[in-house]
Order: structure tokens, then sequence, then C-alpha cells
């Protein structure tokens, strides 16, 4: 494990950011083997009852996705600080919350599962089918929500490399699974689904071993500790705001799509294929992100001030040093990404047209995506809800004024508007952040 104390250095943000990236980069073959698996099965059911599955699941475990923020920030604070009893403390409960969460889900599976076919209507073969993969993927809850807690806490002590040898086993197993299941014993969709399952809860027996170090001592069963009122406040407001924080803004890109959709089948089409572009972004620039949470979250645990900015400025140089790169990458090569996306001629022009909005992106939103991982990092998560409350605002408003008069191209500067805003309002709080640390 890398010496809390040692210096910040770039050679340290790249031992972070890098295998980040790389397991990024993984994540959507999954989804891609999951599909041409099933296609082979020549229905077209089979393919639509794991894609809808696999959504239905994915919006139902996002909502957790506070877990992964919230542990990486107070872990890093607690190893910065010398408290590793804290450190093993906060990853249980962790796994705590999310093994109830995940029985929970599994408890109330008749509920859930009519809420989500009740908003997302299919036919009754594809249901049928979409119901035996949830009822064997649901039993999977409780490792896939406490999964986010071990990734959490090994960002925190920057082991992001078991961060990536966690989803190559995982994705990896997922696949071979997937071909024996499916193509050698004709399990169909019910295959999927317990492919994915064994994954998952194999993925959290190799996380728990990766997080060793949690369990070296008795603070894995410090209850008192673990249970501590105070302890477990910090932890829930910290979680609470990231998670309205999340809600907010991926209700702003819902809206996006939802008012692209009013400006006709070709513009939503152009905008799904380019929104592929911000999804990259997305995935690389976490990297540099994560570095940041971890680095300033440590050193605000030290409770030194020169640290943090030193941490801050460098996991910002390369995530800026990034979006530039990302950005012209998209420039230069974007036609023949589009291409590559979409056969239709009518999307390709459009996508073309609005292209220059998605080489944008990056360096418009870099500032968002790093102080994000600062404020994680800090756990400055009031901060971060406030910062989103305004800049949500302020983008229902550019929507208002710029779709009506510019139509996609409106559409497109209303969420570069949002990034801008969301870069400055953190900017604007980020010297108190510093000036709280004495």
């Amino acid at each position: 494990m890398q010496d809390a104390s040692a210096p910040i250095t770039h050679k340290r943000v790249l031992r972070i950011a890098a295998p980040i990236v790389l397991s990024n980069a993984t994540v959507p073959i999954l989804g891609a083997v999951d599909t041409g698996v099933v296609g082979q099965l020549g229905q077209a059911a089979p393919i639509g009852a794991v894609g809808m599955g696999a959504v239905i699941l994915a919006a139902i475990y996002w909502v957790f996705g506070f877990l992964r923020m919230g542990t990486t920030g107070l872990a890093a604070q607690a190893r910065g600080a010398g408290d590793m009893a804290e450190t093993g403390a906060l990853l249980m409960r962790g796994l705590l919350l999310g093994g109830a969460a995940g029985l929970f889900f599994i408890l109330t599976q008749v509920w859930l599962f009519w809420g989500a076919f009740a908003l997302s209507p299919a036919s009754p073969e594809v249901e049928s089918l979409t119901r035996a993969y949830l009822e064997i993927r649901i039993w999977g809850a409780p490792a896939t929500i406490a999964l986010f807690a071990v990734t959490g806490w090994l960002i925190a002590v920057e082991r992001t490399k078991g961060v990536f040898v966690l989803q190559i086993w995982m994705n990896g197993l997922n696949i071979v699974l997937d071909l024996w299941f499916v193509l050698g014993l004709g399990w169909g969709v019910e295959g999927v689904a317990i492919a994915t399952l064994i994954a998952e809860w194999t993925g959290l027996a190799l996380g728990l071993w990766l997080c060793n170090d949690a369990f070296a001592g008795n603070q894995w069963r410090d209850w008192p500790r673990i249970f501590d009122p105070v302890r477990l406040r910090r932890m829930m407001q910290v979680n609470g705001d990231i998670m309205v924080r999340s809600v907010l803004l991926t209700g702003a890109f819902t809206t996006f799509l939802f008012v692209g959709s009013d400006l006709g089948d070709v513009n939503l089409a152009a905008n799904q294929v380019l929104l592929q572009f911000l999804e990259i972004t997305a995935f690389a620039l976490d990297g540099f992100a994560f570095s940041a949470e971890a680095l300033v979250g440590s050193a605000v645990g030290a409770r030194d001030r020169a640290q943090v900015r030193r941490a801050s400025i460098m996991a910002s140089q390369w995530g800026v040093g990034g979006a530039f790169a990302l950005g012209l990458v998209f420039f230069l090569t974007g036609p023949s990404l589009i291409d590559l996306m979409s056969t239709s001629p009518e999307v390709r022009i459009a996508a073309r047209e609005f292209l220059l909005w998605a080489a944008l992106a990056p360096v418009i939103g870099v500032a968002s995506w790093m102080f994000d991982g600062i404020y994680i990092g800090a756990t400055w998560t009031r901060a971060m809800r406030q910062a989103m409350i305004q800049s949500v605002a302020i983008y229902v408003v550019a929507l208002f004024l710029l779709v009506p008069t510019f139509g996609n191209h409106g559409l497109w500067a209303a969420l570069m508007v949002l990034n801008i805003v969301r870069g400055v309002t953190l900017g604007w709080r980020y010297p108190k952040l510093e000036a709280q640390i004495a």
C-alpha cells in the first residue's frame, strides 16, 4: 500500500489513474458480448430481454453509486489522519449497508419488477424472458451493491490496480460463462443471468481478499465504532448529498434526451451517437478525478493545506491534458467514428453537423469533473449538492431560451452551459475548502 505521507508526484497521480482508465475500457465489452451471445439464438426476444433486464437492474443499483464515492472520501481522510481502525470500520459500514440494501431488493422483488414493467411495458414474450432473467440476477444484489464500497475503499488506499484486477476477473469470468452456458449448454437468457450472478459473488470474494488490510486487526468487528451514531450520521450525510447531486445530474442528461426526441428522429439518433463520445470522456477522465479523490482526501485527513492544493493541481493538470487530447481526437476522427456507429446517411450527416459540440465537451466539462473529484475527497458534499442545484436551474433556463431559437444546436449549447456553470460554481467555492483546513 502506498504510504499516505509520501510526496504527491505526477507518478503517484498516474499510478492511481492508469488502472482506472484501463478498467473502465473493459466495461462496454461485457454488454457487447452479452448481446452477441444471445444474438446467436436467432431470435429478437432474448436480445430485448437481456437488454431490458440489465437496464432495470442498472437503474436500481445506480442509486447506490454514492456508496463508492462516499467511501472513497471518508476512507481517504481516515487514512491521511493515520486512523487505520476507522478505515476498516468504514469498509464494514459500506459492506453492511450494501448487504442490507441487496437483501431488501430480494425480499421486495415482486413489487420491484411489477413497477419496472409498469413503467416499461414489453411484449408478453420479452416480459416473460426478462422476468426469468431478473429473478436470477436479483440474488446478486447484495454482492453488487457491496462492491461499490469495496471499490471506493481500494481507491481511497490507492490500490487501483486491485480495481483493475477485480474488473478483469468479473468481466472475463462473465464472458467465459456466457459462452459456456448459452452456446455450450443452451441455457439461453437464464444462462446469461447465471453467468453474471456467479461473476458478481466471486467478484465480491476477490474484492474482500484485495481489501485484506481492513481485516488484518480487529477493527472490522469493532461494533461500537462501526455503529457509532456520530460516525454513522456523518456517513449518511455525505452519501445523501452525493445521491441528490447524482439524481440531479442524471435528470439533466435525461432531459437532454427527452428534449432531443422532440427535435425529430434524426436529431435524436445523432445525439445518441455523439453522447457515446461523452461516455468515453467520462471513462477516461474518471481516472484523474479518482486520483484527486484519494490524494485530496488523504491530505485533508492529514490537515495539510499545501498538499491539498498540490494534489488538486497535479490531478487537474492531467485531467486538462487528457480533455484537450480527447477533444482533438474526437474532432479529427469523429466522422470515422460516426460512420462506425451508424449506417444511416441522414444520421451521419446530422452527427457531423453537431460534432464540434462533442469535441468541445471534454474541454468545457473537465473543470466540473475534476472539482467533483476534489470535493468528494474533501467530503465537501453539501457544496457539491448546492452547486448542482444552481447549475441545473440555470441549465433549465438555458433550454427554454436556446432550444426554441437554435434547435439542436441550442440543446447542445445548453448542455455546455450546464458543465460551465458546474465548473464555475464549484471553483468559486474552492478557496473556502482550502481555508477550512487548519
